[in-house]
């Protein structure tokens, strides 16, 4: 199987969310986890090539990013899409969600396969599975895609999480994939 692994935002350009009290921000902690989850599905197997960009769909206003995410994933072929993030709302929100186009599409099977790992290996809040067909990455890509939300960067104790257990977060999303995978 080949995984399309896409860490949110860019560590250069544009750090997502960012938690003011630690100043941790949201491109540093989905890289990290990011590199992670390609190490783990590698050993499962998995073919698994890896960008985090500002351009996901010809949209960046940046001359470097010249590939474009969802583009570089359909011409891979990728058989599966994940996109990696961290939340961020009031400071008092916590819990992990995963986002996809339709949750009765292998995209939501895919999603509620990682959602049921971080939730039960990390405690973390359960949000559920969004439908989200608005996001780029999960509009233009054309496999079972989906846009994890670990936790909340901006909740002090979810950010400890974010910090502390990110070895726990990749084996759970991987363990999602390959969890997905084995349904096929």
């Amino acid at each position: 199987m080949r995984v399309y692994i896409n860490p949110g935002h860019d560590v250069v350009y544009d750090p997502g969310a960012v938690n003011t009290n630690t100043g941790l921000r949201e491109a540093d902690v989905a890289a990290a986890v990011g590199e992670k989850v390609k190490y783990y599905l590698e050993v499962a197997g998995c073919e698994v090539k890896l960008l985090q960009s500002d351009n996901l769909y010809y949209d960046s206003a940046h001359p470097d990013r010249d590939v474009a995410v969802c583009t570089d994933a359909n011409a891979w072929p990728a058989d599966v899409f994940v996109s990696i993030h961290c939340n961020a709302f009031n400071t008092t929100a916590r819990g992990t969600e995963v986002e996809c186009y339709s949750e009765s599409s292998q995209g939501g099977a895919l999603a509620k396969c990682i959602q049921s790992q971080i939730v039960n290996s990390l405690h973390t809040i359960d949000r559920g599975v969004k439908e989200m067909p608005e996001l780029i990455v999960l509009k233009h890509t054309a496999m079972p895609a989906v846009l994890v939300e670990m936790a909340f960067i901006d909740n002090d104790a979810d950010a400890a999480l974010l910090t502390q257990r990110s070895d726990d977060f990749a084996r759970a999303i991987a363990r999602g994939v390959t969890d997905w995978q084995l349904l096929q």
